[in-house]
């Protein structure tokens, strides 16, 4: 897995330099987080192909407290029941009625996934920072 380092979406730099900046009323996402895998990759405006199909599901990403500017996955992030897919990327996405997207980025290698198997995100493996 590789680390999605600034690979913040449009939406997350501007919630953030908002922040930071004390403009405004930034919205602060609405947790639980979740990840999402995804077939084809997005970029900072638009969102990746979702896998859909089988038990497929967005699972929920625990995170340690940020330190040096960045964290990580603080547990295994596991999707089972996957249909077959060649995985290429994750997002994670917050839990909002209509969900925004924060982060995206792509696999260091594709994963080719047969109907039924499972993909696990092992904890420390999902990079999150802000470079």
């Amino acid at each position: 897995m590789s680390p999605i380092s600034d690979n913040l979406t449009n939406t997350a730099e501007n919630l953030t330099l908002d922040w930071i900046n004390g403009v405004g009323s930034p919205t602060r996402p609405t947790t639980p987080l979740k990840v999402a895998l995804v077939t084809a990759n997005g970029s900072d405006s638009a969102a990746g192909t979702e896998v859909t199909g089988g038990s497929y599901a967005r699972q929920s990403l625990s995170v340690a407290a940020a330190v040096s500017g960045a964290t990580s996955n603080s547990a295994d992030v596991v999707f089972t029941g996957m249909p077959a897919a060649t995985v290429v990327g994750v997002e994670v996405w917050d839990s909002a009625g209509t969900p925004v997207r924060l982060w995206y980025g792509a696999l260091a290698a594709s994963r080719t996934v047969v109907a039924g198997d499972e993909v696990r995100l092992t904890a420390g493996s999902l990079a999150l920072s802000i470079a």
